[in-house]
C-alpha cells in the first residue's frame, strides 16, 4: 500500500469538503486579553481580536493567575517530575483538589491532565468495575465521554438530548438490580444549551442511579461562586459526579473530577488515564488554584460577559443574522454550509483582524455549520460593533438569508 499517498487523498477529501482545519498561529498578549498577534505564512505580523477562545473570562491573563504561576516556577522549578504515584505529587496539586472539592461542596477531588481525559479515565474506569453497571448516555455528549464509556465495554444505552421524559423511559425498561449510571453536560459547548438538570436527577434519583455530570463549560462561569449549573440550581449535593476543567474559564490546563472520597480514591487506585500519566506542572495547578479562588469571590468578570453576550446577541438581531438562542454564554452563528463557513472566517482574519474558527462537520452535523462566538467580558463595544459590521458585509457577500424583522 502507499501510505503516503492514501494520507494526501483523505486531506483533500476533507479540503474539498471545506473541513479541513487550519491553526491560527497566534501570539496572546498578556495583560492584553482578547488581543493577538497573528503570524503569517510570509513571516508577517498583525494584529486580531480573539473572538472563539475557550478562556471564557480571560483569567489566563489575570494577574492573579500569572503572579501564582511565577511563584510556584521560582519555587519548584517547571516540571512535576513524575506520576502522582512516583514523585509527581507536589503541595501544590493537594491544595488545588481541596480548592476543587470545596468549590463543588464534594468530600474529594481528583486532578487529571485535561477535561477529555478525566471524562476517559473516570467514565471507563467506574463503569467497568462495577459490575454489571449500565451507562445511560445523553445523545450529545461530548468525545471524551464517549470514549470513555466505549473503553469500559459496558453496556451504553443512548438517551434523546436533554430529554429527561426518554430517559425515564430507558431507566423503567432496564433490570432494576442492574447498576446504572447516567452521564450528561450542562452547557452543550457547539448549541450551547443547558440541560434540565433537576429533572434529570430526579430521574436518577427515581431509579437509584448514579449522576455523572460534565460541567466543563459552566465551572467558573455559574453560580455564585463559579460551581457551575449545579451550583446556580442548589443541585450539588445530588450529583454523585462532578466533572470540569481547568482549561477554559479557570484560563489554565487541566480536568478534575470531584464525588465521596471513597469514589475518588476508587478511580486514584484504578484509572489508568490516571496512574501512568505525569502530574501536571506545579506553576498550573498553583496558577488554577489562584483563579479559582479569585473567581469565588469576583463576581465582575462574569457580570461584564453577560452584558457583552447580551449587546453580541442584540446587534445581531438587528441586522438578522441568525444566531442560535440559548441561555448559556456561546453565540452559534448559523451558517449551514462548510465551505462559506470556512471562507467567512478566513476573511474574517484576513481582512478584518477578527479571528472566529469555523465549526464544521464532524464536530457539528452536516447542514448546521456555524460560527461559534464566545463574547469574553473585556471585549468592548467597539470590539462588537467591528464584529458584527464585518459579519453583516460578508453575510451579503455570501448571499446568505437574514432573518426577517
Amino acid at each position: 500500500m502507499n501510505f503516503e499517498a492514501f494520507f494526501e487523498t483523505e486531506l483533500d477529501k476533507l479540503k474539498d469538503a471545506g473541513n479541513y482545519r487550519v491553526f491560527a498561529d497566534l501570539e496572546r498578549h498578556k495583560g492584553g486579553f482578547p488581543k493577538a498577534t497573528r503570524y503569517g505564512e510570509d513571516g508577517e505580523t498583525s494584529e486580531v481580536t480573539v473572538w472563539c477562545s475557550n478562556d471564557y473570562l480571560g483569567m489566563g491573563q489575570h494577574p492573579t493567575t500569572v503572579a501564582a504561576m511565577k511563584e510556584a516556577i521560582d519555587k519548584c522549578g517547571a516540571g512535576a517530575g513524575g506520576t502522582r504515584n512516583i514523585s509527581g505529587t507536589n503541595h501544590y496539586h493537594i491544595l488545588l483538589e481541596e480548592e476543587l472539592a470545596d468549590l463543588h461542596n464534594k468530600e474529594a477531588a481528583l486532578m487529571l491532565t485535561s477535561g477529555y481525559v478525566a471524562n476517559w479515565a473516570a467514565l471507563g474506569t467506574l463503569a467497568s468495575r462495577i459490575p454489571g453497571c449500565e451507562i445511560f448516555s445523553d445523545s450529545d455528549n461530548h468525545a471524551s465521554m464517549i470514549e470513555g464509556i466505549r473503553h469500559s465495554r459496558a453496556p451504553k444505552h443512548l438517551w434523546k438530548h436533554n430529554d429527561p421524559a426518554d430517559l425515564d423511559r430507558m431507566l423503567s425498561e432496564a433490570d432494576p438490580d442492574v447498576p446504572k449510571l447516567v452521564a450528561f453536560e450542562s452547557v452543550y459547548s457547539m448549541d450551547g444549551d443547558i440541560c434540565p438538570m433537576k429533572e434529570i436527577l430526579d430521574i436518577c434519583d427515581k431509579h437509584g442511579a448514579m449522576s455523572y455530570l460534565d460541567e466543563v463549560h459552566a465551572v467558573g462561569l455559574y453560580g455564585p461562586r463559579g460551581g457551575g449549573i449545579a451550583e446556580r440550581e442548589g443541585l450539588m449535593d445530588r450529583v454523585t459526579v462532578i466533572q470540569g476543567t481547568l482549561g477554559k474559564a479557570y484560563g489554565v490546563m487541566g480536568g478534575y473530577i470531584t464525588a465521596s472520597t471513597a469514589l475518588i480514591d476508587f478511580v486514584r487506585s484504578f484509572a489508568s488515564g490516571f496512574i501512568f500519566s505525569t502530574a501536571l506542572p506545579p506553576a498550573l495547578a498553583a496558577g488554577a488554584t489562584a483563579s479559582i479562588r479569585h473567581l469565588k469571590s469576583s463576581e465582575m468578570e462574569r457580570a461584564r460577559q453577560r452584558k457583552n453576550v447580551r449587546i453580541l446577541r442584540e446587534r445581531l438581531d438587528a441586522i438578522g443574522l441568525p444566531h442560535m438562542m440559548n441561555e448559556s454564554h456561546i453565540v452559534p452563528v448559523m451558517v449551514g454550509d462548510a465551505k462559506k463557513c470556512k471562507f467567512i472566517s478566513d476573511l474574517l482574519l484576513d481582512q478584518h483582524g477578527i479571528y472566529v474558527q469555523p465549526i464544521n462537520y464532524p464536530t457539528v452535523p452536516k447542514g448546521t455549520e456555524r460560527l461559534r462566538i464566545t463574547p469574553g467580558p473585556l471585549h468592548t463595544e467597539a470590539d462588537i460593533d467591528h464584529l458584527v459590521g464585518a459579519l453583516s458585509e460578508l453575510w451579503s457577500q455570501c448571499a446568505l438569508s437574514r432573518a426577517v424583522a
